[in-house]
């Protein structure tokens, strides 16, 4: 089969679509002849050697992907060969095949075909496991998405908005702006313009976001603080604006507020398992009812993934960018 490869770190020229060997499914795993991957900025963070599979996981990028059963390892059931699926994975979504645990698989939503079912299970699992699980976003309440009109934004005031919340976003242009208010964005605030925290404390009359979804780690760590509401819940998905930021405890104290931080990537099977099961019971029937659907901005062959990853580094695209085998 043929893969993205990444022979020495580097810019997007780094990306190789190479022939290498065909991945063998093992005991509870299902081999997935893929029809479409979808790029994330941890794909960026591999591609540039600071972001490494885990071990005996495979090397090639690619966190989700969508295809067709094309064999079952012992131990499987539920699933048979030629169902149309979607999945979430530890790797290997950037080639035409890819092994993947039974517990990570979802059935092809109604209404979508295979490629763009590709940019559904990373972005749903990460804004349900985060805004749902953990932070517990309740009707009635606002969600302040940071990024709102990347992969995991759309998603995010889609999910939000199906459940009854008060949704606002931050974005770097009017047209992205745009494309958060057709979703259903309530609140629409432009970073480089506006402090996102005098606007959320405006929006909600002074009491701040009940929940927040970050991408950006520490820069924002200290503004997201104060634009919480008390008894908010900050939730941290990525580090764009670095690694380390200092924290007023007192004014996370007094607001009783808590932090999460995760990843999906490197937490074990059960857990990833579970997430996914919750997707599927909680959010595949919004997605099968029309109410969510995935945001594309564009598809590119596989094996011009380098474009692909020029596209994202330089955002400016709107929901996700799909990487097609054929």
């Amino acid at each position: 089969m043929h893969a993205i490869t990444i022979p020495e770190p580097g810019g997007p020229e780094a990306l190789v679509w190479d022939e290498v060997p065909d991945p063998v499914a093992g005991e509870g795993e299902v081999l997935v002849e893929v029809v479409a991957s979808a790029v994330n900025r941890a794909d960026l963070l591999q591609r540039q050697g600071f972001y490494d599979p885990p071990p005996g996981s495979s090397p090639h990028p690619g966190l989700e992907c969508s295809g067709r059963i094309a064999a079952l390892g012992t131990g499987v059931s539920g699933w048979a060969v030629g169902d149309e699926v979607c999945a979430l994975l530890v790797g290997g979504g950037y080639a035409e095949k890819v092994v993947v645990p039974a517990g990570q698989l979802l059935p092809l939503p109604k209404g979508l075909d295979l490629v763009q079912a590709a940019a559904l299970p990373e972005v749903v699992c990460t804004v349900w496991s985060n805004v749902f699980m953990i932070a517990h976003l309740r009707p009635g309440e606002t969600l302040l998405v940071h990024g709102g009109s990347s992969g995991i934004g759309t998603m995010a005031i889609q999910l939000a908005k199906a459940v009854g919340a008060k949704v606002a976003v931050t974005a770097g242009t009017k047209e992205k702006l745009d494309r958060c208010a057709e979703l259903g964005a309530d609140v629409l605030i432009n970073y480089r313009e506006q402090d996102f925290v005098a606007e959320v404390k405006e929006a909600t009359g002074g009491a701040g976001a009940d929940v927040i979804l970050d991408i950006m780690g520490a820069k924002y760590l200290d503004s997201n603080v104060r634009a919480l509401a008390v008894n908010g819940r900050l939730a941290i998905i990525g580090m764009q604006g670095g690694v380390k930021g200092e924290l007023n405890i007192g004014a996370l104290l007094a607001k009783r507020a808590a932090i999460s931080a995760t990843t999906l990537r490197a937490r074990p099977l059960e857990e990833k398992a579970a997430i996914v099961a919750a997707v599927r019971e909680h959010v595949w029937p919004l997605v099968d009812g029309g109410h969510v659907r995935p945001v594309v901005d564009r598809e590119l062959p596989m094996s011009d993934a380098a474009t692909a990853h020029q596209v994202v580094e330089e955002s400016g695209h709107i929901g996700k960018v799909l990487l097609v085998t054929s």
